[in-house]
């Protein structure tokens, strides 16, 4: 198979690192299906890439939602053979023992449960179609390796996924189908961009942070993407090469 004949599903595609994925992909040749909670950015992203989309209002938390997607893109598509987990969101950032519980299983509904409702859609098309097998790329975070100050949903819910990702990559071995997880650092997205205005850091300092473009990002995922599936990258960080992660604080 050639690009042109796969099909790619990217959640929060509307935004960001989703519609950088998107346009990369687009790019590499993929037929492209679009997915996040609001249709008008979702066709911004459609009409950006300049090609047809399938362009689906989900909200990755619903499992009804999410089976509707993956119904949609079985009916129109025929098969799938890339997921983007990408949609994302963060808590209020407070310290810990004043955030409500509300706040937290929100986060966890579509950081954790979403990746997992929707990888479990994808798998089950996967395993079954002809030719079987495809690939799935988590969204991590570099908080998937160190918090920041007052984060805890959001950490929590991406040092999860990272254990999502390595069972998927298990539990996918004998259906062929690979999972990756890309670990972003300070891309200039509208999620991430205030960090260039200044962030907390862990000694209490407010500082900027250097940032780079999230077109970086999805040309990154489009090469993994393009892959043979007998080959995978696990994991991989890219980030802005002077933010202050790698070090001592």
């Amino acid at each position: 198979m050639t690009s042109e004949t796969k099909v790619a599903v990217v959640t929060g595609a509307g935004t960001g690192i989703g519609r950088a994925a998107v346009l990369a992909l687009h790019r590499a040749g993929w037929r492209m299906a679009l997915a996040g909670r609001r249709r008008e950015p979702l066709q911004e992203t459609a009409a950006m890439a300049g090609g047809e989309m399938l362009v689906v209002p989900t909200d990755v938390a619903d499992p009804d939602q999410v089976r509707a997607l993956f119904a949609s893109i079985g009916g129109t598509m025929g098969r799938l053979d890339l997921l983007f987990n990408n949609a994302g969101m963060g808590a209020p950032r407070i310290p810990m023992e004043d955030l409500a519980v509300e706040d937290w299983k929100r986060v966890v509904d579509v950081n954790l449960t979403g990746s997992f409702l929707c990888a479990r859609e994808a798998i089950a098309m996967m395993k079954s179609q002809t030719p079987k097998g495809g690939r799935i790329i988590n969204n991590g975070s570099v908080s998937a390796h160190a918090p920041r100050p007052d984060t805890v949903a959001y950490t929590a819910t991406k040092h999860a996924v990272t254990g999502l990702t390595k069972s998927i990559a298990l539990d996918g071995r004998k259906h062929d189908i690979a999972c990756s997880q890309i670990d972003i650092g300070n891309a200039d997205t509208p999620m991430a961009g205030r960090m260039k205005h200044g962030v907390p850091q862990a000694n209490g300092e407010i500082m900027a942070e250097a940032v780079m473009d999230p077109d970086h990002c999805g040309e990154m995922i489009a090469h993994i993407a393009g892959l043979p599936l007998e080959s995978n990258v696990l994991f991989v960080t890219i980030m802005a090469t002077k933010m202050p992660f790698v070090g001592r604080g």
